[in-house]
């Protein structure tokens, strides 16, 4: 009879383990006024459909080739958000992975694509109405890897009213001088229907980079705006985007731009990116307290 409760107590372990589990819904889908699609991936925390509270959100963004399933299958986003919110680390949040294509989350040059537009004019709000979301900035945060590091720093740096902390892993931050040595074929590849097509040179460097560049975009935007913004920027030692985070970190120090920047063993890989989105979440938890 002694042992009652010790059995019981092993019965309801698979229990109380499943009721920390969130639930993530892959690939569902936004459409803008203009017809314009944008799929997501939506993890909800494991009390979402037992409250009837509203959840601080994060809006994480995949690198390029991936789309809004990345985070949840190869970065297990749902099981670092369990973990970090069952230990006391991450408060209870709502992760929405959107699916930035191969845009770098910016409105191409020539105004066929205008992604984000759609996504800061009307994704963010439609989502913010659909799931039980606290609709206010020091609430909303914005991470993501490689190109999606780019598309946190550049988002939040373009909409300093719209986010409160931005985590950028790997981010892919890329100087002048790199744009204008980079390979026609790179460019082309990654850059062309984006900034301009068929740019050689100095010739790169349009009005288009400048206000995308996070490199251009801590000189342009209002330096008192930045320093609202809780930044995060994290880059592997043996990362080939070294020089771009590094070179960012600089120039923030100069503008006296509050960040945190750090520079880990490791390269561009998942396994970078599961243990800096663990930490990242932390961080960005930090600033949802009050």
């Amino acid at each position: 009879m002694k042992n009652i409760p010790v059995f019981l107590s092993l019965l309801l372990l698979p229990v109380l383990l499943f009721a920390q589990t969130g639930k993530v819904l892959e690939s569902k889908s936004f459409k803008s006024s203009s017809g314009y699609e944008i799929k997501y991936s939506v993890y909800l925390p494991a009390d979402y459909d037992n409250s009837a509270r509203s959840y601080p959100v994060v809006y994480l963004l995949h690198g390029y080739s991936d789309d809004e399933t990345g985070w949840v299958q190869f970065g297990e986003a749902g099981q670092i958000a369990d973990k970090g919110i069952s230990e006391g680390k991450i408060p209870p949040c709502i992760l929405i992975i959107p699916d930035g294509k191969v845009t770098w989350y910016c409105n191409s040059y020539d105004k066929k694509d205008n992604w984000e537009n759609v996504f800061i004019d009307e994704m963010i709000p439609a989502i913010e109405k659909e799931y039980r979301i606290r609709a206010k900035r020091e609430y909303r945060a914005i991470a993501g890897l490689s190109m999606g590091g780019f598309g946190a720093l550049k988002l939040s740096m373009r909409h300093p009213d719209t986010f409160a902390s931005c985590v950028a892993l790997s981010s892919g931050t890329f100087s002048d001088e790199e744009i204008v040595n980079m390979s026609d074929e790179q460019y082309t590849h990654y850059f062309g229907n984006l900034f301009g097509k068929e740019l050689k040179g100095t010739a790169r460097l349009t009005d288009a980079w400048k206000a995308n560049s996070p490199l251009s975009l801590i000189h342009s935007v209002p330096v008192e705006k930045l320093k609202r913004i809780r930044f995060w920027i994290d880059c592997g030692d043996d990362d080939f985007l070294y020089n771009g985070n590094s070179l960012l970190h600089i120039e923030m120090r100069k503008l006296n731009i509050p960040h945190e920047y750090r520079v880990r063993d490791g390269s561009h890989q998942w396994s970078y990116w599961r243990s800096g989105l663990a930490t990242g979440l932390e961080y960005i938890g930090e600033g949802f307290h009050r």
